[in-house]
């Protein structure tokens, strides 16, 4: 299947609904996210560093919100170890057709197993390397540290959760400044005021961003040992959590 490019708000709507990750934004989903996410092709190479120093032998690695696999592969193509296993999730049934194409066509031979479903509803078993890319922030927040309780339970001493969010600020400059810059970021990408105003919309009731404090906060009283905030942009980091 070819990636288009994203053209989705790019005309007026006399009717904006919430923001799905339907088969519309899968067809265009490399190139809206590139635009989008700032960053987004430097996490998804440390992913596969970070793949090289914590995937444990005898393990399972978890894509949780896997899109159309670019975590995935990352793993796939920097895992070192013995007897490993990747599980990845997405509950769009568009984004899981991709995927699994974009996993047959890879050279790797580490086994990958494609399940559409809600990630809330899929066991943690032996895990040392967790991935959740800009997947938490589209779950209620009332249901976020279940999940990651579920995580940390699921892993093994010394395993690792790599978290990547959209965040927001407490102070009022501070989040104004970064929304201003991920704005110009997106309009030095191509994106038009109408654009982002229409896409903010879409994905204002859908995307509940969080504090990185929050995030802190909520993982440390978890049980995990070490979290590092090892990368930002603008209004979008990623995290290191070890157990």
């Amino acid at each position: 299947m070819k990636n288009k490019a994203d053209t989705i708000y790019a005309h007026k709507k006399s009717h904006l609904v919430d923001f799905v990750f339907d088969e519309a934004v899968a067809n265009v989903f490399p190139d809206m996210i590139r635009r989008s996410v700032p960053g987004y092709e430097n996490i998804i190479t440390m992913i596969g560093l970070f793949a090289e120093q914590y995937v444990q032998a005898d393990s399972q690695c978890y894509d949780l919100g896997c899109s159309l696999g670019a975590a995935t592969l990352a793993l796939r193509h920097h895992i070192t170890k013995e007897n490993i296993n990747i599980i990845a999730i997405d509950n769009s049934q568009s984004m899981v057709e991709r995927c699994r194409i974009n996993i047959d066509n890879d050279f790797s031979k580490i086994p990958v197993q494609v399940i559409c479903d809600d990630i809330q509803n899929i066991p943690v078993e032996k895990a040392s390397l967790v991935i959740l890319n800009f997947t938490l922030q589209f779950l209620e927040p009332a249901t976020r540290m279940a999940l990651l309780q579920t995580i940390y339970t699921g892993m093994n001493k010394g395993g690792a959760l790599i978290l990547s969010e959209k965040v927001t600020f407490e102070d009022k400059t501070t989040r104004d400044t970064n929304i201003q810059l991920h704005e110009a970021f997106k309009k030095a990408n191509g994106y038009t005021d109408l654009e982002i105003s229409q896409k903010r919309s879409a994905l204002e009731n859908t995307l509940i961003p969080e504090t990185i404090e929050t995030h802190q906060q909520r993982l440390s009283s978890i049980g995990f040992t070490t979290i590092n905030t090892w990368f930002q942009c603008f209004n979008f980091v990623s995290i290191l959590a070890v157990k």
